[in-house]
C-alpha cells in the first residue's frame, strides 16, 4: 500500500501568523500520526516563514512514523538534516524565495552536485529522494546520482486531470516504470487531492509514498483532520 506523508508547512504558517504557538505544531503532528498518516513532511526554508529549524529539532525525537525533510541542499540545510537524521531527505531545486516548488531538478545538468549531496546523505544513514518531473531521462540520471528514490512532481497531472485523466497520468506511469527498472523507489507530490489522488494511485505502479499538504489541510477545514486523513488513506489502499 502507498504510504501517506502529510506536509505540515501550512500548520506552521497558521501558527506563525499570530506569533504564538497556536496551533501547536508538535501536537498537531502527533495527532496526524494518531489519525493514521504514515509520515510527516516538512520543508524548512531559509526565511523560516513556516517551518523553523527549531521545529525540525523538536519534531525529530517525538515522531513515531517516517520523517521526511524537503529542501534545497545548501550547506545550512545539509548541516541540519545530517544533525537530525530523518528517515528521508527530498532534494528540491527551489530558490530561497520560492513560494512553493515549481519544477523538478534537471538531474543530468546537476549530476556531479547531486551525486555529492546523495553521498553525504548516505554516509549519514539517510534515504535520499530527488524531486523530478516525470521524465524517464531524469529518472535514469537520478539513479546515476545514487539516489534511493525519486519524487515525481505532480502539478502537471493535477492541472490536466479534469480534461483528460488518462493522458495526464501516462507520463507518471512511464516514469515510475523506468524508476523500477533503475532500482529506484517512487514518491509523488504536489497538488494531489481527494479529487485526483485515487485515479493516480490506481494507475501509477510501484508508488511508495505520496506527500500531501495544501489540499489536505484545506479539506480538513471542512471535514476535520481525522476524517480527512481517513479519506486520503482510503484512496491509497
Amino acid at each position: 500500500m502507498t504510504q501517506l506523508s502529510v506536509n505540515i508547512n501550512k500548520i506552521a504558517t497558521l501558527r506563525n501568523a499570530r506569533g504564538e504557538n497556536r496551533p501547536n505544531l508538535l501536537e498537531t503532528a502527533l495527532d496526524i500520526e494518531r489519525f493514521g498518516a504514515q509520515g510527516i513532511t516538512v520543508h524548512p526554508r531559509p526565511d523560516e516563514r513556516h517551518i523553523r529549524r527549531a521545529d525540525v529539532l523538536t519534531l525529530r525525537p517525538a515522531l513515531r512514523t517516517e520523517f521526511n525533510i524537503e529542501g534545497y541542499p545548501s550547506k545550512e540545510f545539509l548541516d541540519l538534516v545530517v544533525r537530525v537524521k530523518p528517515s528521508q531527505v527530498t532534494l528540491v531545486p527551489d530558490a530561497p524565495d520560492a513560494i512553493t516548488s515549481s519544477a523538478g531538478w534537471d538531474v543530468e545538468a546537476n549530476l556531479e552536485f547531486l551525486s555529492e549531496v546523495v553521498d553525504t546523505l548516505r554516509e549519514a544513514g539517510i534515504r535520499s529522494s530527488i524531486f523530478i518531473d516525470p521524465d524517464p531521462k531524469q529518472v535514469i540520471a537520478a539513479a546515476k546520482a545514487g539516489a534511493d528514490r525519486v519524487e515525481l512532481y505532480t502539478k502537471a497531472y493535477a492541472d490536466r486531470y479534469k480534461a483528460n485523466p488518462e493522458a495526464a497520468v501516462e507520463p507518471y506511469v512511464e516514469a515510475s516504470r523506468q524508476a523500477r527498472k533503475s532500482g529506484l523507489g517512487v514518491n509523488a507530490g504536489h497538488d494531489l487531492s481527494l479529487e485526483n489522488l485515487g485515479f493516480f494511485a490506481e494507475r501509477v505502479p510501484y508508488l511508495n509514498e505520496v506527500s500531501i499538504g495544501h489540499a489536505l489541510i484545506c479539506d480538513a477545514l471542512y471535514l476535520g483532520l481525522e476524517e480527512t486523513i481517513k479519506r486520503y488513506r482510503a484512496l491509497l489502499k
